[in-house]
Formats: structure tokens, sequence, C-alpha cells
């Protein structure tokens, strides 16, 4: 025999008393990290987590005090009784629950020792309670010392576990709120126990079994480990969950969602890596910047659907080509990007060509094949750029030489590229500038007739006098304001300039404005065509707008239906450069347009090619055919005029009928005078002055080809 605290416990029986300290010990460890994890949620969650906290320490306490009773031999017989016994166990869990949920609050600052105190109440309850179904043969009575001390321990130890569970903020907090609850449940039974004095009254009969005292000490040791068990799985299982269910959502961030490959975060989180290694290890890495060149064909001519399958292929194929230290992802659209740990420099080559083969092998779908294409633009760190944002830009600047290069599909950038960079932004500064202080002006370039030189109207053409440079190309300025946005203020002041000018002719000529594909994507078209010619006054039907096909292709059915909306305003349509580009005849079929004009690429050669001439002849037979007049631009020798005459041309433009030329030149030349009020009469030179008085000589400095 041995005494514990004053109680006597059989050597033969104290195996239960280790269990239950290892029921104790679990259930205090699994009632901490289920009370951690409730205080980590919100609403019925957490109310849901305090429940299963409390059931856990309930049985936990429950079973330890029991197995522990089993265990104790207080040297006289001794029975349960069944009540009480059930009603200490419901003591445990339903006291314990409002003080988890008490100390889970964080409205109260000491809310978490506060709960702990009603937790360590709840144990003494269902300790005393729990003695109450200790019966023995014998005068019962109690040191009310050890009684009250037990009581304050209890109390004591639990409060603070609770605090140290939520408000201790380091590695050693659960051990800590674990160890600490363990001494509230073993100082409550022990010095309680110590309380605990019995007189033996020996009466005859047999009052106790100590056989069956074993089986159910072991049954409940037993089931407190299943129920503590079950409550560490909850634990375990709804933290398995959340980290699949946050890697999930990782994963869903970090891909993109069309083409299964990383995106553009995924791809910024992988640079920063591997700049860093190569900063580690003294190493380089080289950066592929890729864009589709017959994307948005594909789209216009299959449909979105195709382009979506076509970007799932390569990124199938992608995937498969690489290797070990490459990584590739989609930044958008029909642009993708590429990493490569460069090693040596044939290994960069053979990526780029595996790259390439991915994009220029056929794709077939649906019973026909295409060849995105696709423009590569190369960086290498720390060679060409020092910082991530730089490396990245750089990598553009390659590509898109790429894209303006006809013969290489992949190009490495080059310290000259940020010159050309530099000098196109001061350009596109000095292009708003321009707009602003009245650097702009609009030369007229004359369209007659090409049978009677009869004059019948002007095409306005966008000019640029920079200060300082002089005369800038509008093929060089115009794509600028294309790229910056400019291109709708510029557009819109064209028009309503052309307009305001044109109102004021006699004769009422047409005037001719050319508008930008950005125009149809950015801008409300026709409610400005609208508003320009009632501010000006311009009859509609001396307005016509020029477009190419492409511009139409950009988005064919938004076009087309702008298009007829504007036609419905009176305003002339003329499809320009036509010979060039698509030359679809869809294109004619679907819209009547009411000017085809033939691109001067074609007339140029029309004295010397015989294939030219075939086209030119080819086109007007078409005009003819759907009534639709054709203009021929670029005319520069008679003889280029005598053929089209020959061929039925209607129409004609060039440096042989006129040079674009500022407004009041065209005035002083007598071809149109402007309304004046003290002017009587208006007067027109006759249509063979005119032709007379404009042949080829290069004199004009100021002119330029449209």
């Amino acid at each position: 025999m041995m005494t514990v605290l004053g109680c006597v416990v059989d050597r033969h029986n104290i195996w239960l008393v280790a269990l239950a300290v290892l029921v104790c010990t679990t259930g205090s460890w699994v009632t901490v990290r289920l009370f951690m994890k409730s205080s980590a949620t919100r609403g019925v969650q957490r109310l849901g987590w305090h429940m299963l906290t409390a059931v856990a320490s309930g049985t936990a306490i429950w079973c330890t005090h029991f197995v522990a009773m089993l265990g104790f031999r207080p040297g006289v017989p001794v029975a349960l009784d069944p009540a009480p016994t059930m009603l200490s166990l419901l003591l445990a869990v339903a006291g314990a629950t409002p003080g988890f949920v008490l100390a889970g609050s964080k409205r109260l600052r000491w809310a978490p020792a506060l709960g702990g105190a009603m937790v360590g109440l709840a144990i003494c309850a269902m300790h005393y309670v729990g003695m109450m179904a200790y019966r023995v043969q014998g005068i019962v009575t109690w040191n009310r010392t050890y009684l009250v001390a037990s009581v304050a321990l209890a109390v004591v130890f639990s409060s603070l576990a609770l605090h140290a569970a939520l408000r201790v903020r380091n590695g050693t907090c659960r051990v800590a709120a674990t160890g600490l609850l363990v001494m509230a449940i073993a100082c409550l039974h022990f010095v309680g126990m110590t309380a605990f004095q019995v007189e033996p009254v020996l009466l005859p009969g047999n009052f106790s079994n100590p056989e069956a005292w074993q089986a159910l000490g072991l049954a409940v040791g037993g089931v407190a480990l299943v129920i503590v068990a079950a409550g560490l799985a909850s634990y375990l299982i709804d933290d398995s969950l959340r980290t699949e269910s946050l890697e999930r959502l990782r994963r869903m961030a970090m891909t993109d969602s069309l083409t299964g490959l990383p995106n553009r975060a995924s791809f910024s989180e992988r640079l920063d890596r591997e700049l860093y290694l190569a900063d580690q290890a003294g190493g380089r890495v080289a950066l592929v910047g890729m864009d589709l060149d017959r994307f948005k064909e594909i789209n216009d001519l299959r449909g979105h659907a195709a382009g979506d399958e076509v970007l799932r292929e390569l990124a199938r194929r992608m995937s498969a080509l690489l290797q070990e230290g490459e990584f590739v992802a989609r930044q958008g659209g029909d642009e993708f990007i590429a990493i490569h740990r460069l090693g040596e420099q044939s290994r960069l080559l053979d990526f780029l060509a595996r790259l390439e083969s991915a994009f220029f092998t056929p794709i077939r779908l649906e019973g026909y094949e295409v060849i995105p294409g696709a423009s590569l633009g190369v960086a290498v760190y720390p060679d060409d750029a020092q910082e991530k944002e730089a490396l990245i830009g750089n990598t553009d600047l390659a590509m898109y030489r790429a894209k303006s290069d006809l013969v290489n599909v992949a190009c490495f950038y080059e310290p000259s590229m940020d010159e050309v960079v530099r000098a196109r932004r001061t350009l596109a500064g000095e292009l708003r500038a321009a707009l602003e202080f009245g650097q702009m002006d609009i030369h007229y370039q004359v369209q007659t007739a090409v049978s009677t030189g009869d004059i019948r109207g002007y095409e306005a053409l966008l000019r640029w006098r920079h200060p300082e440079r002089g005369y800038i190309p509008p093929s060089e300025f115009i794509p600028l304001a294309e790229e910056s946005g400019l291109i709708l203020q510029l557009g819109e002041w064209v028009l309503r300039t052309a307009c305001a000018k044109a109102a004021s002719w006699n004769p009422p000529y047409k005037v001719a404005v050319n508008l930008s594909a950005v125009q149809f994507v950015h801008a409300d078209l026709v409610e400005l065509v609208r508003s320009i010619l009632d501010e000006t006054g311009l009859q509609p039907d001396r307005l016509e707008l020029e477009l190419t096909e492409s511009t139409i292709f950009m988005d064919k059915e938004l076009s087309l239906r702008i298009l007829r909306q504007i036609k419905q305003l009176g305003v002339g349509i003329a499809l320009d450069d036509f010979g060039t580009g698509y030359s679809s005849l869809d294109t004619l079929r679907t819209f009547p347009f009411d000017k085809i004009k033939l691109d001067c690429t074609f007339v140029s050669e029309l004295e010397s090619s015989p294939q030219a001439r075939a086209i030119v002849r080819a086109v007007l037979a078409l005009g003819k055919s759907l009534d639709i007049p054709v203009l021929a631009e670029g005319i520069e020798t008679h003889g280029q005029l005598a053929l089209l005459n020959a061929e039925g041309c209607d129409e004609g433009q060039g440096y042989l009928l006129g040079r674009p030329i500022p407004l009041r030149q065209i005035v002083d030349q007598g071809d149109l005078v402007l309304s004046a009020a003290h002017e009587a009469r208006m007067r027109v030179f006759p249509p063979e002055v005119m032709l007379a008085g404009r042949r080829v000589d290069g004199s004009d400095a100021m002119s330029a080809h449209p």
C-alpha cells in the first residue's frame, strides 16, 4: 500500500491512477488546441468549436476523476450511486461551455481569465457531485482547509490556463496552457481527496467487487480516450481541410483560368525568386516575352472560341517543352512570358527554338489549320537590366522590335532601343503640345474626275511642322498618336476644322476626312459626326469619311453597324487603300460603300507592270459591277492618268493633279472662293486651267505624299 496526499492507493491498482494521469494530460492538450481553434473562428462556427471544446474537456475531467477514484482504496467497502455519477458528467460539460464562450470573447480584456475561472468552478462542481455518488461503509468527514484549497487551486490554474492559451504569443503557449489545465484538474482531485476522511463502520455482506471496479475503470478510461481522440481528429480534419482550401484558393489565384498556365502574379513571384538565386550564385536569367502575330485574325475569321482553343493548345505545348530552370506564364490576352535560368548561350538558343516550334507548328481546329506565329523578345539579367521592372521593360522593347522585323522571330535587347523609346516619348509630349498651341495644320489635296478634270472634292490631310525639327511626316506621328490615345483629340480636331472650312466653300465641293481605327473603338463616332455637322452647318452629303478595311476587321460587326448609322446621316463612306490588307469581297457585299480608293502602289506600277494593270482593270470592273465609283490614288505622270482614263477610272488623286497644300493657297489659285459678306459673286477657274497648273516639278518643299 502507498499514500498519496493522504489517500491510500493499492499497488495492484496503481495502473488505474496512471491511466487517469494519461487521460488528464491528453484531454487537457486536446482541450487547449480546440479552444485556440475556436478563438480563431466567428459566428456559429465559433459556438460549435466551443461546444466541442466543452465536451472534450468535460469528458476528460470526469473520466480522470472516476478512473482515479476507481484506483483509490479507502480501506472500507465502497459503491457508486448512478444518479449523481451521471449528474457530475453533465455538470462538467454544461458548466465548462459558458466558461469557454466567455474566455473566447474579445470584448473584455480579462475575458480569458474570467472564463477560465468558470471552467475551474465547473471542475469543482463535477468533482464534489461525483463524490456524492461515492458510497462507503463508514462515517465521512471533510477537512475544510483542504476543501477550500482544492477549489481555489482549480479556479486559479484554470484561469491561468485559458489566459496563457490566448494571451501568450510564443511557441510554448500551448504547452504552458496544457500544463496549467492539468494542474487545475490534478490539484482539485488529490487535494480534494485529502480533505475526504472516512471512519470505517463494517457491516456484514459483500459491499464491493474489486474485479468489477477494475473493468469499469478500464471501460471509462477507454471511452475517455475515444472521445478525446474524436475531438483531436475533428481538429486535424478541420485544419487539413482549411489548409487544402487555402492551397486551392492560392492555386486559383496564381493560375490562368483559361490555359492553366501560371498567371501574372505567379510569374512575378517566380521571377523574384530566380533573380534572388542569380544574385546569390552569380548567375544570369533570361526573360522571354512572346506576343502572337495572327491571334486577332484567328478571332475575327474563326471566332473567339477558336481563339481560346489556340491559346489552350499553345499552353499545352509550352508546358510540355519546359526543362529544369524554365518557366512560362500567360500575361493576358495573347501575350506569354518565359523565364530561362541561363547557363550556356546554346541552351538559351535551344529554348527559343523550342518555343518557336510551338508557335509555328500548325494547330488543327475542326477541319482547318491555323499557324498563330509569334514575336519573341529577350532580355538578360543582369547584363541588360539591374532591376526587375527594367528587365521586363527591356524584354517588351525587344519583343516590339521583333514584331516589326520581317526576318527574325526573336530579337535580343539592345541599348539603342532605349534611345528610340525615349525619343518617341519626347515626340509624344511635343505632339500633345503641338495640338494645344496650334502647331497642327490641315492640307488639302484635290480629287478630280479622270476623264474631264472636274474637281470633285478635297481630302483633308493632317500636317505637323515642328518649330525646331521642321516637317514631321504623318507616317511618324500618326502611329504615335494612336499609341498614346491622342488620336481621338487629333481626329476630332481635323473633322471639326475640315467641316467648318468646307461649309464656307463655293462651289460646295466635298471634303474627305480619314478615320483612325482607334476612333471606332473609343469614341461615340456617330454622335460626334452628327454634332459637328450641326455645329458647322455643313451638309451631310458634302462630307466623306475614309477608312481602311483593317479598321473594319478590328470588330467587323460593330464597325458595320456604326457605318450604317453614319450613312443614315447622309454622310458618304469611302473604302481606302483597297487592294492591300484583306481586300475582302465580302466587305463590299456586306456594306454599300460610296467610293473605293485604289491604293497608290498599283498606280505607281501601272506603266511598267502588266500584273498591276490587270489588277487595276479588275478593281475598276468590280466597281462598275457594284455601281461603286473608284478613285485611283498616287497619280504622278500623264501616262498613268491616260491609262486610268482608258480603263474607265472615275476619279483620281495624286501629285500630277495637285499636291496637298494649305487652304489659303487653294483660295489664292482660284480653285474656290470663301464666302464673305463683301463679295458680290463667286468665281471658279475652268478645270483645264486647274489641270494645266499642276505638274510634278518638285518645287513645292511644303508638299508631301499623303
